[in-house]
């Protein structure tokens, strides 16, 4: 079986997700077409066997040209937003199963609703299922007039395998006393609520005359320039996942604070290294792998005083709180797991949804 992958932004865990499936069904063959590395995530990617081609290596019609002459069995699309992407897909819609990997979800602003008046000819023109993150994104799937039974669910999962591991190696040292440490993972831009969270932090230690606590913030971004600096706040750039476990060695709770995050896959990440989590409602994710008061705590996006309050109940939670958050964090994370991706990869492939 040949699979194509038409792909715009990729990420290590989806690429973790393509090697796990190679692995697993050797006989299968995958292609991935790929958009240029994002610079503020400047992941370096091991894709083991499958194929990668840049697109900006195929202009125009050379690169439908190109994957005609694959002959592929299933085609993936990241989306409708690139022209050649679509164009191909309509070409292979009625021939092959043709999906599309939509991970928006459901918010019902004006642009939502006229994608779904104009579905019949902008998308069910052009692909014939439709494989999402959650269930907000299946909602969205079903105004795009998907039928129930051509929509799967878990397009993103972490790399568990690799996230329980540096869990398995830290949550011990954790389990005599949990680092008094806040980890923050992601872009530095204004949208993921950065400003927010750090905000929020300085004022709770300055308020409890806390010298303890400390926030450590990884990433990279257009407002790296502009990030807040005070002593108990770690700003350590990009730093490959491969690399993470020092840091997690050394810190305890995630905090995710984006205003709108169409799923997080960090989120899974941490949950399956066994961190207590703080994340805004605006987290895709949340659904799957934050449960409110027992692995971790949900506040309003963009709220600082709200921000404040979970900062606060999670430095005052015991040992033996947290160590239970721990616990459900990671019984969560294997809600999905990439050998579940590959499953549900080889299901739609051979046309049994």
């Amino acid at each position: 079986m040949k699979i194509t992958f038409l792909y715009t932004e990729l990420a290590g865990y989806t690429v973790n997700c393509l090697r796990k499936a190679k692995e697993s069904y050797t006989d299968v063959q995958i292609t991935v077409v790929r958009w240029p590395v994002n610079k503020e995530a400047p992941v370096q990617f091991d894709f083991g066997d499958s194929k990668v081609v840049e697109k900006s290596d195929l202009p125009g019609d050379k690169l439908k040209e190109w994957v005609i002459n694959q002959n592929p069995d299933a085609i993936f699309c990241s989306g409708w937003i690139d022209r050649d992407y679509t164009a191909i897909c309509k070409y292979f819609k009625n021939k092959i199963p043709v999906t599309l990997a939509l991970d928006n979800h459901w918010v019902g602003n004006w642009k939502q609703r006229i994608a779904a008046v104009l579905s019949p000819f902008m998308v069910k023109n052009t692909f014939n299922h439709a494989w999402v993150p959650g269930e907000k994104q299946a909602l969205f799937a079903k105004k795009l007039g998907f039928s129930e039974d051509r929509i799967e669910k878990g397009f993103y999962s972490a790399d568990v395998e690799l996230f329980k591991g540096y869990g398995d190696i830290a949550n011990p040292l954790k389990a005599e006393s949990f680092p008094k440490k806040f980890l923050y993972v992601g872009r530095y831009v204004e949208h993921k609520g950065i400003f927010d969270m750090w905000n929020a932090f300085i004022a709770v230690v300055t308020e409890q005359k806390d010298q303890e606590w400390e926030l450590w913030s990884i990433g990279t971004g257009d407002q790296f320039d502009n990030k807040l600096e005070h002593p108990q706040i770690k700003h350590l750039g990009f730093i490959q996942p491969t690399e993470f476990q020092e840091i997690i060695n050394q810190t305890s709770i995630y905090i995710l604070p984006s205003h709108f995050e169409p799923w997080g896959v960090s989120l899974h990440e941490f949950a399956a290294a066994g961190y207590p989590v703080l994340v805004s409602e605006e987290i895709g994710s949340s659904e799957a792998f934050c449960e409110d008061g027992k692995n971790g705590f949900v506040f309003k996006a963009g709220n600082v005083e709200e921000i404040k309050q979970s900062l606060r109940k999670m430095m005052k939670l015991n040992q033996n709180e947290l160590i239970q958050m721990q616990n459900h964090s990671i019984e969560l994370s294997l809600k999905n797991t990439p050998e579940l991706w590959s499953k549900t990869l080889m299901k739609i492939a051979n046309g049994q949804n």
